[in-house]
């Protein structure tokens, strides 16, 4: 059985199918019904650089249509484009839209640090054993952090162990 999938281009109010078929013994579904595999937990490391660029904008900004990210970048894109980048955003889980007045307003599905912070598990999952220490460690010993941000990061890991047991 022959399976056929049409999307209906709307230039009135009645859709118009571009289809021919010659025989109708066969199966034909008709619609623009898109169904979307939505990732949640996707390696943020495999992000692309426009990928990377549009994210910082949406956290920034928090709330963005296609064209207001299209006028932030700073490279000439077309909009369509980044509607692209923006779909496959929100199907790997790092932005969702609303529809408001035919506009897709988009915005971050989760917080900046949510994700950064995958994204390091991952490093410290492949880099480290999965130990945080050793990760903590190999940032002090090649000056990424030095003594003075690691006693604040002591004292807010302190903070935060108290407000778990109350």
């Amino acid at each position: 059985m022959l399976h056929v999938a049409v999307s209906a281009i709307r230039l009135s109010a009645k859709p118009v199918l571009p289809v021919s078929l010659q025989s109708l013994n066969s199966t034909v579904t008709v619609g623009n019904v898109m169904t979307r595999n939505i990732t949640r937990n996707h390696d943020p490391a495999e992000l692309g650089e426009l990928e990377r660029a549009v994210m910082r904008l949406v956290w920034q900004h928090g709330e963005l249509t296609a064209e207001q990210v299209r006028e932030e970048l700073d490279r000439p894109l077309k909009e369509s484009t980044i509607r692209t980048v923006l779909r496959r955003l929100e199907e790997k889980g790092y932005v969702t839209h609303t529809l408001t007045n035919r506009t897709f307003l988009y915005r971050p599905a989760e917080a900046q640090r949510i994700v950064a912070g995958r994204a390091v598990r991952k490093i410290i999952d492949w880099f480290c054993d999965g130990s945080v220490e050793s990760l903590l460690i190999g940032m002090v010993d090649s000056n990424v952090l030095d003594s003075e941000e690691l006693k604040r990061l002591a004292t807010r890991i302190g903070v935060a162990k108290k407000r778990k047991k109350s």
